[in-house]
């Protein structure tokens, strides 16, 4: 199995000025007698993103303006939908072996560019998370990000899987591309249309009986996106809400390859929840992708 290797070695996450990593005492890891508490919030700073801004462009301030002038709330850019951030340690330190739905914790959620962006830059970065962890984003509809979940249990997985190293940037770059909405083209143009504009995706009228339709297009087809640290790599997944439609899926798999600048040579794998249920595993047995690039 060949892994996706295209993207420098050198994770950027690590360009930490001298002084910055003095001040930070901080683990990168939890405590062995806080087994619950997130591998993630540091106090420290990581250098500027290319996908966001770490500062607010608010309105400027002229020198000689009044004091009541210089309180004016910042900008605030809101999200189309609240995500969720969530971690997973199979075995955190000093305990046993727990389920994986046992093992998995709520770090925070996040419904603006801002906010956002001040929980992403505290979170570790794979690069310095052990195995085997798991970060989890998902839409807040997403009640438990699990397979079984009503959102989730309909839908699949694609699945890339990355050699040590690389995973820092991928991982970013996929977060922010799930968060900003970069897929919400995939949906067939009718269906995006109709979810839009609030109407029934299944073409019923106002009063038509839609049944849960309408409620279910209330949500985004991409569910969220995830990454499996593990000891000899890393996997990243993003989740979409609907497996049996498979112009949807192809969407979905195209847009990531141009997220994501993956070289021809990447293999790329699918697999539907309800297949990860019978065999209990995410990864095993996936399909792989075989469609040749344009």
């Amino acid at each position: 199995m060949s892994y996706f290797s295209n993207h420098s070695t050198q994770s950027r996450f690590l360009s930490i000025s001298s002084s910055s990593a003095a001040s930070s005492q901080a683990p990168s890891q939890p405590h062995p007698q806080q087994p619950a508490q997130a591998p993630a919030l540091q106090g420290r700073t990581r250098s500027t993103s290319k996908l966001f801004s770490t500062s607010v462009d608010a309105h400027s301030h002229g020198e000689g303006r009044d004091a009541e002038d210089e309180s004016v709330t910042p900008t605030v850019h809101p999200l189309r939908n609240t995500w969720v951030f969530w971690f997973r340690q199979q075995r955190t330190p000093g305990n046993k072996i727990i389920s994986y739905e046992e093992g998995i914790k709520r770090i925070a959620s996040f419904s603006s560019v801002e906010s956002f962006w001040s929980l992403h830059t505290h979170l570790v970065p794979p690069s310095q998370l052990v195995p085997t962890t798991d970060y989890l984003l998902f839409h807040t509809g997403i009640a438990r990000p699990i397979w079984e979940d009503p959102l989730n249990i309909t839908g699949g997985k694609w699945i890339i899987r990355l050699r040590k190293g690389v995973a820092d940037r991928l991982w970013e770059a996929l977060v922010c591309a799930v968060v900003g909405d970069i897929f919400a083209d995939c949906r067939e143009p009718r269906t995006r249309e109709n979810w839009e504009d609030g109407s029934d995706a299944s073409g019923a009228g106002a009063d038509g009986d839609a049944g849960g339709a309408e409620e279910a297009d209330a949500y985004p087809e991409i569910c969220g996106c995830t990454i499996s640290v593990r000891q000899s790599e890393d996997i990243v997944s993003l989740w979409n809400r609907v497996e049996r439609d498979a112009r949807v899926r192809e969407r979905i798999r195209d847009t990531l390859r141009q997220v994501l600048n993956l070289p021809q040579s990447t293999i790329m794998e699918y697999k539907s929840n309800n297949d990860s249920m019978q065999d209990k595993s995410s990864f095993r047995n996936s399909a792989i992708d075989r469609t040749p690039l344009a």
